[in-house]
């Protein structure tokens, strides 16, 4: 795919690592009246949370009950915030600070409920905590003008930081992926951790230490980091691109599959991340995604037998790769994106913008309109047969008309989509991609919205969606929400600056972190 002449990108003046001068594209323009309506979106998902299901960790839209499936500190509320202060929902960020210090992140209300490191970091650690922090402490100071409920979000950050340190304490700094806090702290004792599990917490614990002076949180991050950084054990496959799962007792690789999908695509991400956190600090960092990317341009890029103007992003097992993919891996996309805006690397921009347009392609193509967690392909590329299989004969033709067909069809409010369009829209100023957003939220509105909020659905092969799941996810309000209101927002403090400087950066929850020297 090339980009219009209207979109087309020439290099310019260098800003190291927060951005680069492009002397043409078009100019982002707000729309407001799309954008009020994603916020009536939020404000429908929150009031009836907090209705129906607060301060329990999620609505079961439907039923119009509660789970707590987030170890009950409130989930929804704590990924609820940061979203609420950019579209500036004064009334729900004072319920949020106010229930924020009754939180008790030393324990778990039921016994052996077992506590993810990586979930609670990005959600909480990393929702509410730091990102409410930098936020309501900067260019939002003027929804929170009783201070000590914004200091009350440091606090809760350390204790919550305090309870999760005890997932490092393993012979080489690799944290366990999950611990235990009742009735008493404890590790799971898991022999290995995925490098998603593991290299998505250097941002959050980074700037943990850096808000409180207190640098043991970056070194426990750092220091598990260091082993994906410079990897040992069982060889990459790709320069670049590294295993699954490392030992926690060794630091090193103990397999060599992998891609861009769960358990393994944040840390990609949040490698080019932390080089806009701080270019001086982690260019280390920064060289591995290049290698990371160039790799996957080279060995990973795959095109549909049926439809080769299609891009998207192989899975491998060592150096076989195989043609399947999924709503997880779309972020790709603006992440390729991001990574060309701070290099200035056009290559890397126009790559994420053909992920972006064929990851869109599986909403537009599917009868609900709305993507699935999981398809595949035949990569045009290689032979036929064994990790290149044929689709099935009920598939065919879909696949023939299509490029693709669906192996997995639910569809659990995921924002990484979304989260693409809006990193495209950035780069470009290319308006069809505010219109791609819009039409995918009107059909989650459609499939997936009731009177009690927004659920899941199970079937997006189906025009009805194939029923609701009753299951509110709390990244609809933190990051899918978010994403869709600011294609369409005005220009504000954390969106994505593409000739200029940018003083946040999106954890992988879509809550802005304050960069280090922005």
């Amino acid at each position: 795919m090339r980009l219009s002449s209207s979109s087309a990108l020439v290099l310019g003046l260098t800003i190291p690592a927060h951005g680069y001068h492009i002397e043409k594209r078009g100019f982002a323009i707000p729309e407001p009246t799309r954008a009020e309506a994603v916020k009536e979106a939020f404000r429908l998902s929150w009031d009836s949370y907090y209705k129906n299901a607060f301060p329990h960790d999620t609505l079961r839209p439907l039923s119009k009950g509660a789970a707590d499936d987030r170890n009950g500190w409130g989930v929804t509320a704590i990924d609820s915030l940061s979203t609420a202060i950019l579209m500036e929902e004064a009334t729900t960020v004072k319920q949020i600070l106010k229930f924020v210090p009754s939180i008790d992140f030393s324990t778990t209300k039921a016994e052996n409920d077992e506590i993810s490191v990586f979930e609670s970091t990005i959600r909480y650690l990393g929702g509410l905590l730091i990102p409410g922090y930098d936020l309501l402490k900067g260019p939002y100071k003027h929804l929170a003008p009783d201070s000590k409920s914004v200091e009350a979000l440091l606090k809760q950050a350390q204790n919550l930081a305090d309870s999760l340190s005890i997932a490092f304490d393993t012979p080489s700094g690799v944290p366990d992926g999950e611990i235990f806090l009742n009735p008493k702290p404890r590790r799971s004792g898991s022999d290995s951790n995925s490098i998603a599990g593991m290299g998505t917490l250097v941002l959050e614990w980074t700037r943990l230490s850096d808000l409180t002076g207190d640098p043991k949180y970056a070194k426990l991050a750092q220091r598990g980091e260091k082993h994906l950084i410079r990897p040992k054990g069982v060889p990459e496959p790709f320069p670049g691109l590294v295993g699954w799962h490392v030992s926690t007792k060794t630091g090193e690789f103990v397999d060599n599959q992998g891609g861009w999908g769960g358990g393994t695509d944040s840390f990609y991400e949040y490698l080019i991340k932390m080089y806009l956190y701080d270019p001086k600090q982690f260019a280390e960092y920064k060289d591995r995604w290049v290698l990371a990317a160039d790799s996957s341009m080279k060995y990973l890029a795959s095109h549909p037998t049926s439809n080769k103007a299609l891009t998207f992003l192989a899975g491998y097992s060592g150096t076989t790769t195989y043609p399947s993919s999924g709503h997880l891996a779309s972020f790709s996309g603006g992440n390729f994106i991001l990574g060309g805006i701070l290099l200035q690397e056009e290559k890397y921009i126009k790559f994420g913008i053909e992920l972006t347009e064929s990851y869109y392609h599986t909403y537009q193509e599917n009868p609900s309109g709305i993507g699935p967690e999981g398809f595949h392909w035949v990569d045009s590329k290689k032979p036929t047969g064994g990790s290149n299989p044929l689709p099935p004969s009920n598939l065919a033709d879909f696949y023939t008309k299509t490029g693709f067909w669906v192996s997995s069809p639910g569809y659990i409010l995921r924002p990484e989509t979304m989260e693409s369009l809006w990193y495209a829209y950035r780069a470009t100023g290319d308006r069809k991609y505010q219109d791609q957003a819009w039409r995918a939220f009107k059909q989650m509105k459609k499939q997936c919205g009731s009177t009690g909020g927004f659920s899941g659905i199970h079937d997006t092969t189906r025009k009805d969606g194939g029923g609701q799941d009753n299951f509110q996810q709390s990244f609809w309000l933190a990051e899918t929400l978010k994403y869709l209101y600011l294609i369409f927002a005005e220009e504000s403090a954390v969106q994505l600056k593409v000739n200029g400087k940018n003083g946040f950066v999106f954890n992988t929850e879509a809550h802005p972190v304050k960069v280090r020297h922005g």
